[in-house]
């Protein structure tokens, strides 16, 4: 066993909370192992990177690394990477001579990270799993300088690796629900210490400071930051494409009016297409279009509208096969979706039917997308508070009440147009969590460039 790995181990085992957390952590994986590997096998190249979520890099990677000053971020998934992206823009210059780690854990993520952030500086790679002998062979590789984590990624052994390194680590764009604060509260004497630990943490909301701090957070490093997900609208550059001809090329026409399924997950495009098969007797130029949160689930996607008798076809086939006259067309690729916000009529948010947590409105509602979306939005509460408040998005209660709305927005244009105004507005007045936030990371920069 390697020295490091000796030191480490001993240090570990001083601490019985430790072993405690890293053998239930390590259980807990050997039960999900199997679906955990499935899941990467379905959303394919899980091949590419694998050894990552075990703290083993290429040689290339650690070309890239050796003797660089390097800052890490942590962005879980698309939305984190968007917010991601947008910070590291902001920093410019100030990240200049340094090497920018930017981490996610989904392959899709992965994907996204490469599109928007293939720069010489910025090393992409997978996050490693929370035990303590991948955690430090990921850090002997890395070292980081600064550790930048977005919105509520609290991994113990991560935190406590840093401390003992003394590596400043900061929580961006942190939200905090009373349902994770009394789960934390319960284990608050394994969390706080790693709570209290953080070097500076940039909440959305009062609400979210005042629940970190109970939590263990230091008063002093809070900062009411506001919402990432608000400045994360605009497609970054060069990554528009024009969606009219595509949907033309599906079937759709001139005098078309588009309903858009959002990041869906399973279940929701069976109800989706149920509804446009009824709706489309009361209008009859009426088009679906489907956005999958995983895009490799559209084969799948596609298999279950044709079971409808939709026309269906996919997005991948638009520049190889002739045009045709479908009624619904399949989006299975990423990075387009803020796209085809801009030809629709109405957009409907996925995982908030047949699923929990829901999926980002800002985008849409940026670009004045009238919205709707089910009672399932539990991870975007202070966005739909702010968004209901205002009357700038419309939230159902099932599916029976969804197709009543969508039906009376279809029939009102100007009360579309009227609801889209009100999202785009109230988006814009709560932008600028992106510059206070940059401003929290750069008050650690300084001090570490010497």
């Amino acid at each position: 066993m390697p020295a490091a790995w000796r030191r480490t181990f001993r240090a570990w085992g001083r601490s019985g909370l430790a072993v405690i957390y890293d053998g239930l952590l390590f259980a807990a994986l050997l039960l999900v192992a199997p679906c955990y590997f499935w899941k990467l096998y379905r959303r394919g190249h899980w091949r590419e990177g694998f050894g990552q979520r075990f703290g083993g890099y290429s040689p290339e990677v650690r070309r890239r690394l050796a003797g660089r000053n390097t800052v890490w971020f942590h962005a879980v998934s698309v939305g984190e990477i968007n917010q991601c992206a947008r910070l590291i823009d902001r920093l410019g210059t100030g990240l200049a001579s340094w090497t920018v780690v930017v981490s996610t854990t989904t392959s899709t993520g992965m994907a996204e990270l490469r599109r928007q952030l293939s720069r010489e500086n910025v090393v992409p790679v997978y996050y490693p799993l929370d035990l303590v002998l991948i955690v430090e062979r990921a850090l002997r590789t890395i070292r980081p300088r600064l550790v930048v984590l977005l919105e509520a990624e609290i991994w113990p052994n991560f935190l406590w690796r840093m401390a003992r390194r003394n590596v400043p680590a900061l929580l961006i764009n942190a939200r905090m629900s009373e349902r994770s604060a009394a789960r934390y509260r319960f284990f608050g004497w394994f969390f706080r210490a790693r709570f209290s630990q953080l070097a500076g943490v940039g909440v959305q909301n009062e609400s979210d400071a005042r629940l970190l701090a109970s939590l263990g957070c230091r008063p002093e490093r809070i900062r009411v930051t506001g919402n990432l997900k608000f400045d994360t609208v605009a497609p970054l550059d060069g990554s528009r494409i024009d969606p009219c001809p595509i949907l033309r090329w599906a079937g759709g026409r001139d005098r078309s009016v588009y309903l858009l399924g959002s990041s869906t997950h399973a279940g929701e495009e069976r109800l989706l297409g149920e509804i446009y098969l009824r709706l489309r007797r009361e209008f009859p130029e009426l088009f679906l279009v489907i956005v999958p949160r995983h895009f490799e689930r559209s084969a799948e996607v596609e298999r279950e509208l044709k079971s409808l008798g939709l026309a269906t076809r996919r997005r991948s086939g638009f520049e190889s096969r002739p045009a045709g006259t479908g009624q619904c067309l399949v989006v299975d690729s990423t990075g387009e979706l803020r796209s085809f916000y801009e030809a629709v009529d109405v957009v409907v948010v996925g995982k908030s039917f047949c699923s929990h947590g829901g999926q980002n409105p800002v985008e849409a509602a940026a670009i004045g997308c009238p919205v709707l979306t089910g009672p399932n939005m539990e991870n975007f509460r202070a966005v739909m508070n702010i968004l209901l408040q205002r009357r700038a998005i419309v939230q159902v209660g099932g599916p029976v009440e969804l197709e009543t709305a969508v039906s009376s927005l279809l029939a009102d244009e100007e009360g579309r147009a009227a609801l889209g105004r009100r999202a785009r507005q109230t988006i814009i007045e709560n932008q600028g969590a992106v510059e206070r936030s940059a401003e929290l990371i750069e008050a650690h920069l300084p001090a570490l460039s010497d």
